[in-house]
């Protein structure tokens, strides 16, 4: 028998529930999120926001937080938060994410669901928290100092998870650790004071990691990500100024070659092609021709993402309806959950 921790066991459960999800997708409720410490970028877009809409169209219970207390866990400021929000729902909106079937709603306007925080915190100790592998990978990158709020991110993700009983968490393997840390919580709990809370799946994404221009992770902080918000000149601009290497011929090496096969990769991932044959095609077309191809493909593949987005930006007073409208659903299933945890615990009074 598989360890119940390990890779192959988190895989065979996800292939098990995305069959399940093709027959039964209204018994499956997801919850996922993003930081609004930035645009959301094409990183954003292919790893979770497709996967979203997909199970949103499918028929699935379908939950997204803007999680901005969690800004703070690695931040010393809040300074362009609601600017960030704003454009993060048109973003959403954009892409494609339906706020008549989705719930998207904010951390910091839903107390009830953040009191869950407490009795999750009695369930969990320290050593556990602190040899969560994510946790120290995040603060390692942000450089900031281990605050107590970084230290409980995954409880804090267990909260979000399990106020509105999730039971599926689109995730990248660097992110099991926090469904372990969510099903260890959910099942003390159970155990201790009455089943309330379900097991939790993560649903590993199939698609294929999207490096920065520069052949690194992409991220804001790098400055090697192409925003969804971008201007098709913005991208072309930022492009241009992308790293290859001195060689002319283009060939997709991602060991030896990290910028080319990064824009490689990005072209290929645009336009549904194997970088291969586009670098086959462009062979001693070089840096140029290959910075052409990778911003025709981006721009075309998101030339109606941004049409949309044009659009719906025009409109603030809807975004924030949205907002408003996600907060009061988030907020009255937080307080039906709450007073299950609180019966459950014998603190009705």
């Amino acid at each position: 028998m598989p360890n119940e921790g390990s890779y192959d066991t988190a895989l065979e459960r996800s292939n098990r529930v995305h069959e399940d999800l093709k027959v039964n997708p209204g018994k499956y409720t997801m919850l996922t999120g993003d930081r609004p410490t930035g645009r959301l970028h094409l990183g954003h877009y292919f790893g979770t926001l497709v996967d979203r809409v997909r199970l949103q169209e499918m028929g699935v219970h379908t939950n997204v937080i803007i999680a901005d207390y969690q800004v703070i866990t690695d931040r010393d400021t809040t300074k362009a938060i609601q600017d960030n929000v704003f454009n993060m729902v048109v973003d959403y909106l954009a892409c494609g994410i339906d706020p008549e079937k989705t719930m998207i709603f904010t951390h910091s306007a839903v107390p009830e669901e953040n009191q869950l925080m407490l009795p999750f915190l009695s369930l969990v100790s320290e050593a556990e928290l602190e040899r969560n592998p994510t946790v120290k990978a995040e603060q390692e990158a942000s450089g900031h100092e281990l605050t107590g709020l970084l230290l409980t991110y995954p409880v804090h993700q267990a909260c979000d998870i399990l106020f509105c009983k999730g039971n599926i968490v689109p995730v990248g393997r660097d992110q099991l650790p926090h469904i372990e840390v969510t099903n260890k919580i959910a099942r003390r709990f159970n155990k201790r004071y009455g089943k309330v809370f379900p097991e939790v799946t993560g649903l590993l994404t199939s698609t294929p990691l999207l490096p920065g221009l520069d052949g690194r992770k992409m991220s804001k902080s790098y400055g090697n990500a192409i925003s969804i918000s971008m201007t098709a000149e913005e991208t072309a601009k930022l492009i241009k100024k992308a790293k290859t290497d001195s060689e002319r011929n283009i060939t997709f090496d991602p060991e030896s070659r990290p910028e080319v096969s990064a824009l490689l990769t990005t072209a290929g991932i645009c336009s549904g092609r194997d970088p291969r044959e586009l670098a086959d095609e462009i062979g001693m077309g070089g840096g140029g021709q290959l910075k052409k191809v990778v911003t025709e493909a981006v721009n075309g593949r998101f030339a109606e993402i941004r049409e949309r987005r044009e659009k719906i930006v025009q409109d603030p007073d809807y975004i924030h309806d949205i907002i408003a409208d996600g907060n009061r659903r988030a907020n009255a299933i937080a307080h039906e959950t709450l007073c299950e945890v609180r019966e459950a615990m014998g603190m009705v009074y």
